[in-house]
């Protein structure tokens, strides 16, 4: 059993390098936890708003880092019911993922994707029932622990991962976790009941996951790193730690993210409003930023 140290090093020394420049634009969601529309699927109230968003970032010509937990294959056994309950938003990852677009991260929710075998089973191919064939998905995708940023001028870097690195409950135990969540927190959440064991529901456990994941961003110099797992969003001014969390696509009536664009960085909202018609829109509001990411200087 390795400390949270040790496992966020080796997440960062066996990242994917990913270079980019100003004009790279990145947008980052994570803790999805996309189920199969079931009462107890916490995606379906906002997968709407998350569909649309994506749509815009493919539209105008983003890269799609999802950081982990974006399929919830704790409380559901397979990936086919969630692809059959949300094949729209699979269709548009598709189209990311075939322009290179796209990268994944597991998290704790999606630990599996760590087995290249698994990934390569379930998620290379669907089946269509109208054509009755097979069709290509994700196939030959890399799922990763982490991800670096690298600018191609200025050599700064970016780590993305997931942050469960820091909760061993959720990493050195997320076989136990997920029989637990199968048999006793699942059955609860269709009653109403959630999950207190995630951080997001544990106040004083989502302190202790940020204070050491700071502890290690410290240990590299202020290395900027972009997580989730909490999500809680996390968006911190230049010169203090370089800690930024993107939240998640659950809460009750919105989905936060961080996007880069022309060099710098923001924290995101997409939620509904309603116009002086009384139509529904879907509306993405700036939270936090944008801040030029060299103002985030390693010391």
């Amino acid at each position: 059993m390795f400390s949270s140290q040790k496992r966020l090093d080796r997440a960062y020394n066996t990242a994917k390098v990913i270079e980019f420049d100003d004009t790279s634009k990145f947008v980052f969601f994570s803790d999805c936890h996309r189920g199969d529309n079931s009462i107890a699927d916490d995606f379906a109230h906002n997968r709407n708003t998350y569909y649309h968003a994506l749509q815009q970032y493919f539209k105008n010509g983003f890269h799609y880092c999802e950081l982990g937990d974006g399929d919830e294959l704790w409380e559901n056994i397979s990936f086919k019911s969630i692809f059959e309950a949300h094949k729209n938003v699979y269709m548009v990852m598709k189209a990311f993922y075939d322009e290179n677009r796209l990268d994944l991260i597991w998290g704790n929710h999606d630990m599996v994707y760590r087995k290249p075998n698994y990934v390569e089973k379930h998620l290379s191919t669907f089946f269509d029932p109208k054509t009755g064939l097979e069709h290509p998905l994700f196939t030959d995708i890399k799922i990763h622990e982490g991800i670096i940023l690298k600018h191609k001028q200025t050599q700064q870097e970016i780590f993305l991962t997931h942050g469960h690195q820091a909760d061993w409950w959720n990493y050195d135990c997320w076989k136990l976790s997920r029989f637990l969540v199968q048999v006793l927190w699942k059955p609860l959440n269709v009653i109403g009941i959630s999950d207190p064991t995630r951080p997001g529901k544990n106040y004083t456990e989502l302190i202790r996951i940020e204070r050491l994941i700071k502890k290690w961003i410290k240990s590299k110099n202020n290395l900027i790193t972009i997580a989730g797992h909490t999500h809680r969003p996390r968006f911190p001014n230049p010169g203090h730690i370089a800690f930024f969390n993107d939240g998640s696509c659950v809460h009750p009536h919105s989905i936060t993210g961080i996007e880069i664009e022309n060099g710098e960085i923001s924290l995101i909202k997409w939620d509904t409003s309603t116009t002086d018609e009384g139509y529904f829109r879907i509306v993405r509001t700036v939270l936090d930023g944008p801040k030029k990411l060299k103002d985030y200087k390693t010391s």
